[in-house]
């Protein structure tokens, strides 16, 4: 195992999107199955030379294996590479030879774990299409600036899965959440090792100025929390310190619209006695939940679109723009109004809520 090469998870994504099948493996004269790297190196010789219209050097009137009919996946190999990622995933993980960041962030796991998690949610459930993905840069930082709604924050989630696997340089959206995030058990780790971190302008401008891609939603819990009569009418987006935070790192805000999020869970009331005996901004009521229990908690499967707006460019502003009130209201509604019209404009293009 010492000379084995780890192969990550999602290796073999890579190699799906290729237009060749793999070679069918050929036998091995006096071996059986793969013995060390010797025996890896006269399989993968062995692969080679049976590739569509090549012959076997030693016997040049060898037709060739594949003639006539495609050759037949190489399961095995495939599954004993991923057998191989998980046992030296599972080894750096017991003896702590993984790398997190100042503020808990641990790629690897993101990226091999919770990524998978949330994938098939993505891809399968909430059918997310994305538009714009261009205009996130491919290097140094950006402020992604996003409408909030849904009752649970599933959104930022799913955005975070849209930035990773749509952007060309697979670049990590970092967000900035609540206080609330890190004081509930479980959800706290999982948001650290996420790459999430507390809303406050000093983590946001630090993570900017390292070239980060992170992500807020100015609407708060006010904008996930909103009865579903308001679906789609953006909140108030506070004082406007996320544009003082980018003008100070000198990045561009990038305005960013979700819809779909706001019909998995139609909130038609609010139990706010029940929220305050449990310390949550509201307790959500909906069509399903609390009457079906668990079953309730399930989202419905609604279509989601992603569009991500034209980068708002802070980097022609001198550095006191930052403190001037009036600039960050102008810039801070600039972004809102950007957002609203195009919640409006993808309402009126969408067909159907759940097609």
């Amino acid at each position: 195992m010492a000379d084995a090469k780890v192969i990550p998870f999602d290796d073999d994504r890579s190699r799906t999107g290729g237009s060749a099948r793999p070679a069918r493996r050929r036998p091995i004269a006096g071996g059986g199955r793969g013995q060390g790297p010797a025996a890896a190196s006269v399989v993968g010789t062995a692969a080679v030379s049976a590739l569509p219209g090549q012959q076997d050097a030693s016997n040049p009137q060898e037709e060739p294996q594949w003639a006539g009919q495609p050759p037949e996946p190489d399961e095995r190999g495939g599954w004993d590479r991923r057998i191989a990622g998980g046992l030296a995933f599972l080894r750096r993980r017991v003896t702590g030879e993984y790398d997190v960041d100042e503020f808990g962030y641990d790629e690897e796991l993101t990226d091999q774990v919770l990524m998978s998690m949330l994938r098939p949610v993505y891809e399968k459930y909430f059918r997310v299409e994305v538009k714009g993905i261009e205009n996130i840069p491919a290097e140094g930082g950006a402020l992604i600036v996003s409408n909030h709604s849904g009752t649970l924050p599933l959104d930022g989630l799913m955005l975070q899965v849209a930035v990773h696997d749509n952007h060309p340089a697979g670049r990590h959206l970092r967000l900035l959440a609540a206080d609330l995030v890190f004081v509930l058990p479980v959800v706290n780790e999982l948001a650290r090792k996420a790459g999430h971190t507390l809303a406050c302008a000093e983590d946001a401008e630090r993570l900017l100025r390292r070239g980060e891609v992170v992500g807020v939603m100015p609407e708060g819990f006010k904008g996930i929390g909103k009865p579903f009569g308001e679906r789609y009418k953006l909140q108030r987006f506070g004082r406007g310190g996320f544009v003082s935070t980018a003008l100070r790192a000198g990045v561009p805000i990038i305005p960013c619209s979700i819809v779909g999020a706001e019909e998995i869970y139609p909130m038609i009331g609010n139990s706010k006695t029940l929220a305050r005996l449990l310390g949550f901004p509201y307790f959500p009521i909906t069509p399903t939940f609390p009457w079906l229990g668990p079953l309730g908690a399930v989202p419905l499967p609604t279509k989601w679109t992603i569009q991500f707006g034209e980068p708002i460019s802070t980097s022609g502003y001198p550095m006191e723009a930052a403190e001037d009130p009036m600039l960050m209201f102008n810039l801070t509604d600039q972004v809102r109004e950007q957002i609203q019209h195009t919640l409006y404009k993808l309402l009126v293009q969408r067909r159907s809520v759940f097609f």
